[in-house]
């Protein structure tokens, strides 16, 4: 079992920046890829940023170039840095971990809310 923690959603202007922080425990040694998907009320839950543990990356067109993700591998933490927030960037923003870059998430953060007013 991987246990996920994120931390660092609220509110923000848009324009502004937010850190996502997510840390695992548990199982880590199962652990690949970590990432970051989000859900906003009534739309399906989909892909912003994931990472391999090399250091591969791979993000969805709607945050390229205002997004990074990053990783420190000895603290088994995942990072998103959320610069330039617009307002359909607000949603719940979940943090995953998955044994292969092609498969489907292992498991699950328990989401933190991202809210961008205009």
């Amino acid at each position: 079992q991987v246990q996920l923690v994120e931390s660092g959603g609220g509110l923000v202007q848009a324009g502004g920046s937010l850190r996502l922080s997510c840390a695992a425990s548990g199982s880590i040694v199962s652990i690949n890829v970590m990432g970051w998907y989000r859900q906003a009320p009534g739309n399906q839950r989909d892909m912003v940023a994931r990472i391999s543990t090399g250091g591969s990356t791979n993000y969805a067109d709607s945050v390229k170039g205002r997004f990074t993700i990053s990783r420190d591998n000895a603290k088994h933490t995942v990072y998103l840095q959320m610069n330039s927030l617009k307002p359909e960037d607000t949603a719940v923003y979940y943090c995953h971990s998955s044994k292969n870059w092609f498969g489907s998430p292992d498991y699950w953060g328990q989401g933190t809310q991202v809210t961008v007013s205009s």
